[in-house]
């Protein structure tokens, strides 16, 4: 900060200025010196003080009306009182109206330097807290997004770059892909993140109710609405408003909520005043708004004004790698114990399903599966408690049979196969590679073969 080593005295004894002034210069102070409050009124005008230091009794005022102004302007800024004429309860007063110490004439110029040090000490230490909250707020942030792939990899890098911006977020993904948490990330990683959050789920309500849940209504506004109430924008005022589901939105909502977008103002249902609002807008939606709006299903516009910064969440199936990360995860959040794991048939199986409800599906059959299986160390295929995790691996028998031929067998089972080691070794290539027998290269061709990304 540019106040750092920066400190102002205000006392009208020469003195004073010059020996306690040279002091603090030998100390690596950068000092400023003024005769009266007049002189220091410019230097507080141009500058940032780590401290003031100034006596009571001033010869064009009252160093205490000086006080109180430096606090309630400028409330970082420390300020050390000098008097000559000291009793406790100029003391008292100068503390309460917030001077960080009270000096009484002679002193040693020491005793002032010792001070500065304390407020220095204070504020790195006040700093040091800051920026270790912001960096545990922003870990914890990230931390509940589970991923190692490039593409999650990719997601985290824009998240913390758009997160800073009051740029409007589009997050399109399938259900259960986890958009609520990186909306909340979002959130928690811009300069909003001291305001609420608001979070509304616009597949859950009517037409109507949706309207009153959005904007509010005013006392009498219908039947029932015995008082006025505040709807989610004006809860959002200042911070960010997450609406899920985006894509159910009602066509005649969908005209008011481009009115906020475009105006930031609303007016309340039964109401004529106009609300105006400091939102951030982050929606979500499990499908591709451009191409209903192209249908005819979501109003053009609006998706513009929605997909300013747009977020793609890839199902799990597609990010297979970061399959063994989030087992892991999720077995360290519901398990009893820290040796629990699963056994190598019922991992395989784990592994080898698409997971159609995602990340939510996965963490509920591990939570349901280590419930089930009590306080064995050892987790089974017996007892994994979601059945078309368990029906899967029945799939491969059925592909026994006179209808196919063996080279789409053999086909099946190879990409499957070539699935299941890319998980286990976390995408990397030469791993996998190694533990099939085969070069590189030719893994890379298999990749390409059975459209498994090979880059």
């Amino acid at each position: 900060m540019t106040w750092d080593m920066t400190v102002l005295i205000i006392d009208d004894e020469q003195t004073i200025l010059k020996t306690l002034g040279d002091e603090l210069f030998a100390e690596g102070y950068d000092v400023h010196c003024a005769g009266s409050i007049e002189e220091s009124v410019g230097f507080l005008q141009r500058n940032n003080y780590l401290c003031v230091i100034s006596d009571i009794r001033l010869p064009d005022g009252d160093g205490m009306e000086l006080l109180e102004a430096i606090k309630r302007d400028r409330p970082d800024t420390e300020v050390v009182m000098i008097t000559g004429y000291g009793t406790i309860d100029s003391a008292v007063a100068a503390l309460r109206q917030g001077a960080f110490d009270y000096v009484l004439k002679p002193f040693y110029n020491e005793e002032i330097v010792c001070i500065l040090n304390r407020i220095r000490e204070m504020k790195q230490l006040k700093e040091e807290n800051t920026n270790l909250k912001k960096v545990i707020k922003e870990r914890i942030s990230l931390d509940r997004i589970i991923g190692k792939s490039k593409r999650m990899q990719d997601i985290f890098n824009l998240i913390q770059t758009v997160a800073p911006t009051d740029a409007n977020i589009l997050i399109v993904g399938e259900s259960g892909t986890g958009k609520e948490l990186v909306a909340e990330a979002i959130h928690h990683l811009s300069k909003r993140k001291d305001n609420p959050l608001i979070k509304m789920n616009c597949e859950v309500f009517s037409q109507s109710l949706l309207e009153d849940e959005l904007f509010g209504h005013e006392k009498g506004a219908f039947t029932g609405a015995a008082r006025r109430k505040p709807g989610r924008f004006e809860m959002a005022d200042g911070g960010t408003l997450f609406l899920d589901d985006i894509d159910d939105l009602d066509p005649r909502v969908q005209v008011k909520l481009l009115r906020v977008l475009q105006e930031r103002e609303f007016e309340r249902i039964g109401g004529t005043d106009t609300i105006s609002v400091d939102i951030r807008i982050i929606s979500a939606s499990k499908t591709d708004l451009r191409t209903a709006s192209a249908e005819g299903n979501f109003r053009t516009d609006l998706f513009y004004r929605l997909n300013v910064v747009p977020i793609k969440l890839p199902p799990l199936r597609e990010r297979r790698e970061d399959l063994p990360v989030l087992i892991e995860h999720f077995l360290k959040m519901y398990s009893k114990h820290p040796d629990v794991h699963f056994d190598s048939d019922a991992m395989n199986l784990l592994l080898s399903y698409d997971w159609p409800g995602n990340v939510r599906e996965l963490e509920n059959t591990i939570e349901g599966t280590l419930a089930v299986a009590g306080d064995a160390e050892v987790v089974t295929l017996h007892h994994i408690t979601n059945d078309a995790v368990v029906r899967c691996e029945a799939v491969p028998e059925e592909q026994y049979n006179s209808s196919l031929a063996l080279d789409e067998v053999l086909n099946e089972y190879e990409r499957r196969h070539l699935r299941s080691v890319l998980a286990m070794t976390e995408g990397k290539k030469s791993k996998a590679a190694e533990l099939l027998g085969i070069s590189r290269k030719s893994l890379w061709q298999k990749l390409k073969q059975h459209n498994l990304d090979p880059e």
